[in-house]
């Protein structure tokens, strides 16, 4: 049986705050900067390949599953959801100082309300009716590895790898926006190699466990949940991605259809994706940090264009 949660308290939340804050290089240049090897690989709108396969990671573990099923609008406002999760990622990684942390504290109080019991049984670590907490530290850790582990592969799924020392920066930086989360660092592998044991090892693990909800929200979101039209070729490279175990888990379909669709898509992503500009490549917070650097405190048209596309409003702080 699972130890019961600890929650990431407020106080230990605004020292995990107060550390990243501590190693940012400036109030404009936010958290990480534009020297950062996370600004490097966030910036690209190819991570969107590996959307869903972070998600169904997500929804491996049934307290991440049940709360999203319980206390989220992602399959009655997809569209909604799609925009809130990336307006808080991109605000984290490239807004202003007090933007990212502003958008820390917003999503430590909106986890904090999150809570509740397991309503069946899944696997010998999750008994019917056992409690859980959107503000776990060990649930937070599971969402945030997801995150960092799916962003560099999607990377380097059309983008040349980064090679041993930035990876190393990289995933250093990574550990950094743990820290937004309440995650400490402590409680965070210390460099890669002991991230992918850690990954690994989890997903090997009873932890893990794909249930009922889980699959439901993952066959509604991939199917646009009834209102959004997702081409085929997504829901195949999303299969791709995923773990073997995982696959299977969530019965995604991989014949030989499946596996030609995916490979064609990628193929085609891989040989166009590096030749388009940077303004269309580039997601629309990226260029508004890059905006706010060169002193210009409103984004352009293009910008607020790309912005409504990625996070539902023209600019990362609301009102601009």
């Amino acid at each position: 049986m699972r130890e019961p949660p600890k929650p990431v308290g407020t106080d230990d939340f605004e020292r995990c705050l107060a550390q990243a804050a501590a190693q940012s290089p400036g109030d404009v240049e936010g958290v990480f900067g534009p020297a950062s090897a996370i600004w490097l690989v966030d910036r690209e709108a190819a991570l969107f390949l590996g959307a869903g396969r972070a998600l169904l990671m997500q929804l491996a573990h049934p307290w991440v599953a049940t709360a999203i099923g319980e206390h989220s609008a992602v399959l009655a406002d997809p569209i909604g959801r799609f925009h809130r999760t990336f307006g808080i990622m991109f605000t984290l990684v490239f807004g202003s100082l007090p933007q990212a942390l502003a958008a820390a504290r917003n999503l430590h109080r909106r986890h904090a309300g999150v809570h509740g019991a397991l309503p069946e049984a899944l696997g010998p670590r999750h008994p019917a009716g056992s409690a859980y907490r959107a503000n776990d530290e060990a649930a937070l850790m599971w969402v945030h590895a997801t995150l960092t582990d799916t962003a560099l592969l999607a990377y380097e799924l059309v983008l040349p790898p980064l090679g041993a020392v930035a990876r190393e920066r990289y995933y250093g930086e990574c550990r950094r926006l743990g820290l937004l989360f309440g995650i400490p660092v402590e409680a965070q592998p210390p460099d890669w190699n002991s991230f992918c044991r850690y990954r690994d090892t989890t997903l090997a693990s009873p932890e893990l466990v794909v249930g009922p909800a889980a699959r439901e929200i993952a066959g509604s979101v991939l199917a646009g949940a009834g209102r959004l039209p997702v081409p085929r070729w997504f829901g195949d490279v999303t299969a791709f991605l995923l773990p073997d175990r995982l696959r299977g888990d969530f019965g995604l379909a991989w014949g030989e259809t499946e596996q030609r669709r995916a490979k064609r898509a990628l193929r085609l992503i891989r040989r166009t994706y590096p030749l388009l500009p940077r303004r269309l490549r580039h997601v629309g917070p990226h260029q508004e940090a890059q905006a706010r650097l060169a002193g210009r405190l409103r984004p352009d048209l293009w910008t607020r264009s790309l912005n409504r596309l990625w996070i539902g409003r023209p600019a990362m702080e609301k009102g601009r």
